[in-house]
């Protein structure tokens, strides 16, 4: 046997030339990418990190997400100590209107601060409350003495930083200026109204008027109020009457209805949207009337609007990097088909040339995401990425039509990509069909490899004499 011949047999029979060493090579190779993978998505994290500060920030300039409370009446009392030697208890006992009705008209814009923009809105709302107050006294704790002349009529909001006019109420006829509540401070300083504190300290801060004079056993009658406002990407309006309804129309062409309660009716356009709740005493959930920890209770109740910015590009990249490994094994599951059609080895060094050069398109991606949007991004990374791994192909394999089929190949898949991205709700089904029809190509094509090789010993060759 001559040496060439010898080397030629004994470098068949070695293991690592099994396609189906290889091929194991090939996914553990895919599975390596991950780890620079983490470190893009760590980086997206800290990016996602600095966006919210800059929400945060510009959005408590404005206000913040901001939720209103309509004209509520807080009537201080007095009832027997619960044991004899202490002094009377003292409490805020507040009555909901049996009707409470709000407008509000928000005009919004786009702030922005660096590469990060904020929907912020200015927001006219307007309370209409009919109060009925028969029978109301009768429901106050047991023994307690209602005193009218310190009764209160309040209205809240989050931040009154976002106020842009002063706040006024018309009761009976009167016109009664709002100013900081004193009512609901008063009584967080008993005991046995602790829980009032947590009014203040879960969102909410009060506006009070006077209803001495207005306020009193068994009358009737309504009150009003106008209030202009600012904040950011939110605005809700809590159930505050037995019966509720809200009428909310503004400028903003992507809103999303949240809170307790979703809108009846709802219209949304390019140039805006209008939306209508009603609740009803039995869904709202809370007593026509209490102690001032219903107020706590009426959170569940907030009727929302939240001013979406739907290209978030920090949110389609994050999607588009959980399908990083799924994407970055049908690239190498490309190449390897490529390898066993032409028959030329592909170094697991090119493999992860390959993969690298799949990871920096994420990276590409984010980058320009923030300056561009992400559909812009995308074109832009995704032809850069898909024109470099198809040349690198025909470098490879020394053939410029396997560099043809490549790109149509890889552009193919980043266009799927793309349409995961924008799917949602259907992204998973797409991407689970997506992979098994790789899985199906991959075994359609290699159906004749022999995945041994030349994994059995040489036969033995004769000597010549």
């Amino acid at each position: 046997m001559t040496a060439e011949r010898t080397a030629a047999a004994v470098s068949a029979w070695v293991p690592g030339r099994s396609m189906g060493l290889k091929l194991l090579l090939v996914c553990g190779l895919a599975l390596l990418m991950s780890i620079p993978a983490l470190f893009v998505f760590a980086l997206l994290s800290d990016r996602t990190n600095r966006a919210e500060e800059v929400v945060r920030d510009v959005g408590g300039l404005v206000g913040g997400q901001q939720t209103f409370l309509g004209p509520v009446l807080a009537v201080p009392y007095a009832a027997p100590p619960l044991e004899k030697g202490q002094p009377p208890a003292a409490g805020v006992f507040v009555i909901f209107p049996t009707q409470g009705d709000a407008k509000v008209t928000a005009h919004s814009e786009l702030r922005r601060r660096s590469l990060f923009e904020v929907p912020v809105y200015q927001a006219d709302i307007a309370f209409d409350a009919a109060f009925d107050l028969t029978g109301a006294a009768g429901q106050a704790p047991l023994g307690a003495v209602l005193d009218w002349n310190r009764a209160e009529f309040l209205i809240g909001a989050s931040d009154a930083r976002g106020a842009k006019a002063d706040v006024t109420l018309q009761a009976a006829g009167r016109s009664l200026p709002m100013s900081p509540a004193s009512v609901l401070s008063e009584s967080a300083l008993n005991a046995p109204e602790q829980k009032s504190r947590s009014v203040q300290d879960r969102g909410l801060r009060f506006f009070g008027a006077s209803a001495a004079g207005v306020a009193a056993p068994d009358a009737k009658f309504n009150a009003a109020a106008k209030l202009k406002f600012t904040g950011a990407e939110r605005l809700a309006i809590l159930a505050f009457g037995k019966t509720t309804t809200l009428d909310a129309k503004g400028d903003w062409p992507h809103p999303s209805f949240d809170g307790g309660f979703l809108p009846e009716k709802r219209h949304v356009a390019a140039d805006g949207f209008t939306a209508h709740w009603s609740v009803p005493f039995i869904a709202r959930g809370v007593p026509a009337q209490g102690t001032s920890d219903a107020l706590t209770r009426l959170g569940p109740t907030a009727l929302g609007v939240s001013f979406v910015e739907p290209a978030d590009p920090y949110q389609s990249v994050a999607r588009s990097l959980k399908y990083a490994l799924m994407f970055v094994g049908l690239v190498f599951l490309a190449f390897f088909l490529f390898e066993t059609a032409q028959g030329k080895r592909v170094h697991p060094a090119q493999y992860v040339l390959i993969g690298l050069a799949q990871i920096v398109f994420y990276l590409l991606l984010l980058s320009i995401a923030e300056h561009l949007g992400f559909d812009g991004a995308f074109i832009i990374a995704a032809g850069a990425t898909v024109g470099l791994i198809s040349l690198y192909a025909g470098w490879v394999f020394e053939s410029r039509r396997q560099g043809v089929i490549a790109l149509a190949a890889f552009s193919l898949l980043y266009a799927l990509i793309y349409v995961l991205m924008r799917l949602e709700d259907l992204a998973l089904l797409v991407g689970a069909l997506a992979s098994f029809a790789a899985i199906a190509a991959v075994m359609y094509f290699t159906r004749r490899i022999d995945w041994y090789g030349a994994a059995q010993p040489p036969a033995r060759v004769k000597e010549s004499v």
